[in-house]
């Protein structure tokens, strides 16, 4: 399974979707990390991104090609963290085939209705990485739950 992970600015955001999915996703996996700069890329390969690549063309590229494209909501918006996310990138992000999972986030300026508003970024990105989880069993094992963490892992 291949996953992007797309962040700006410093990168931390991406990091901790990346530190979180290599702490609960066990099976075998691709991370992309997609920085706006060199900056959040460096950031998240550092967080256990398996390649990183940066800028406008590095998210064209590899949007369409990945199983899951994760990031904060800003990463739909054109003009958003700090005009770094351009147009085209947007447009990459919502026209790839992949899944998303959008993580909320504050300072993106767009509220999304219905999101319980006590979590916190980390409890968010924790959500998602459990419901990519529950997704993959889904998918491969006709909905089956998934087996229990081995415990090598806890």
């Amino acid at each position: 399974m291949k996953i992007a992970v797309i962040d700006g600015q410093e990168g931390g955001i991406g990091r901790q979707i990346i530190e979180e999915i290599r702490q609960r996703i066990y099976w075998d996996i691709q991370i992309i990390a997609l920085g706006t700069n060199s900056l959040a890329t460096s950031f998240m390969v550092q967080g256990g991104a398996n390649v990183g690549a940066t800028g406008e063309n590095a998210v064209q590229s590899a949007a369409p090609k990945v199983d899951l494209i994760l990031g904060s909501v800003g990463i739909i918006a054109a003009n958003s963290m700090k005009g770094e996310v351009t147009e085209a990138m947007a447009l990459a992000v919502v026209s790839s085939p992949a899944r998303k999972f959008l993580i909320p986030h504050e300072k993106s300026g767009i509220k999304i209705s219905g999101v319980d508003e006590s979590l916190n970024t980390s409890q968010l990105i924790e959500k998602a990485v459990k419901s990519i989880k529950a997704l993959y069993y889904e998918e491969k094992n006709g909905g089956s739950v998934a087996p229990s963490v081995p415990s090598t892992y806890k």
